[in-house]
């Protein structure tokens, strides 16, 4: 089964609150989930004004393609009721797909690896904290 990274993001609401919905919907959605990091709270990156985020990664195993799983994680934030009002605005959720195996894609939905991951400290933290020997890779 391949092995993803998802990063997880909130500024609205009860933050944990819609992080855990997330992962409890990633598991209903077929995704087996081995570890995830420790929340970090951050500031808004590259944003305007808005409340600070929630932000966290996990580590899973899936069955699903590449697509299908933009697929179930933009239906989860959906359900969660993110609403796309303002680039980069607040959101109940976030999910990202950052890396799906050592799958290289390129399509209008996804882009893999996540093209800006390695920029975003919110990402790498706790994607360090949870697999060291990936960022690793990613910084060769």
């Amino acid at each position: 089964m391949p092995t993803v990274y998802l990063s997880l993001g909130s500024n609205l609401g009860n933050r944990h609150a819609y992080i855990r919905k997330a992962v409890d919907a990633l598991k209903a959605g077929g995704l087996n989930i081995e570890k995830i990091s420790t929340l970090i709270e951050t500031d808004p990156f590259q944003a305007p004004p808005q409340g600070p985020y929630l932000n966290g990664v996990l580590k899973a195993r899936t069955q699903h393609s590449p697509e299908e799983l933009i697929l179930i994680t933009g239906g989860i934030e959906q359900k969660l009721g993110r609403v796309k009002r303002t680039f980069r605005g607040p959101r109940v959720i976030d999910i990202d797909i950052l890396l799906y195996d050592d799958v290289k894609l390129a399509t209008p939905r996804l882009l893999l690896p996540h093209p800006r991951m390695l920029e975003r400290s919110f990402v790498m933290q706790p994607l360090e904290e949870i697999a060291p020997a990936v960022c690793a890779s990613l910084r060769k």
